[in-house]
């Protein structure tokens, strides 16, 4: 019996052990959590992609450095999550004061769907969403080989879905104005992204 209830105690203390190491000592409940935590632990550096908007205009993230940018990732054939992201990009604008967007805070979607997705569908989506090509861009790299390192600075996981689509997850990134990640939020939040971005400025 004390031999039994040992062994039970043992293995309770392994499994909380277990688990505290693998949340990141309760930090991270998800892997997406988990995600963001690293991220943001050891913000990455982001590359020098050339990214080409709804305009045609060529441009790198680099270019927004001094001052604060979100960015999601879409498709633009996208009709779940995407659908979201647009909606709480627009409401993001909305809530930001009119006189800081360019100057102070701008955003940007960025597609990983560049086969499909040129100017005319980013500008589509745009339209669809209400954004402008200069407060708020939408925009894919310019050649397919740059999207893996993009993808993976941001923690973006997209996967085929055998469908013609993908499966990807979704946030709100903040670049500070030094460029780096400085914040992930969920996409359901954009009230709350807004306000905080507000305090920034």
């Amino acid at each position: 019996m004390k031999l039994s209830l040992a062994a039970t105690m043992l293995v309770s203390l392994l499994g909380i052990g277990v688990f505290w190491w693998g949340t990141d000592g309760l930090a991270a409940f998800t892997a997406e959590t988990a995600r963001r935590v690293d991220i943001l632990r050891s913000p990455r550096t982001l590359p020098a992609t050339v990214l080409e908007d709804q305009d045609g205009r060529a441009f790198r993230l680099q270019d927004y450095q001094g001052r604060l940018l979100a960015v999601e990732f879409i498709y633009t054939r996208c009709k779940t999550i995407c659908r979201s992201l647009g909606m709480a990009f627009r409401q993001i604008r909305d809530h930001v004061p009119q006189q800081a967007l360019g100057r102070d805070f701008a955003l940007l979607s960025i597609s990983f769907d560049a086969e499909r997705d040129d100017p005319t569908s980013l500008k589509a989506y745009g339209h669809t969403y209400g954004a402008d090509g200069a407060h708020w861009r939408i925009a894919r790299v310019r050649s397919k080989a740059d999207i893996k390192p993009l993808l993976e600075a941001f923690g973006i996981v997209v996967i085929p879905d055998g469908l013609g689509g993908f499966e990807h997850n979704a946030a709100i990134h903040l670049l500070g104005r030094d460029g780096k990640l400085a914040q992930i939020s969920d996409i359901d939040q954009p009230i709350s992204f807004a306000k905080k971005i507000v305090t920034w400025l």
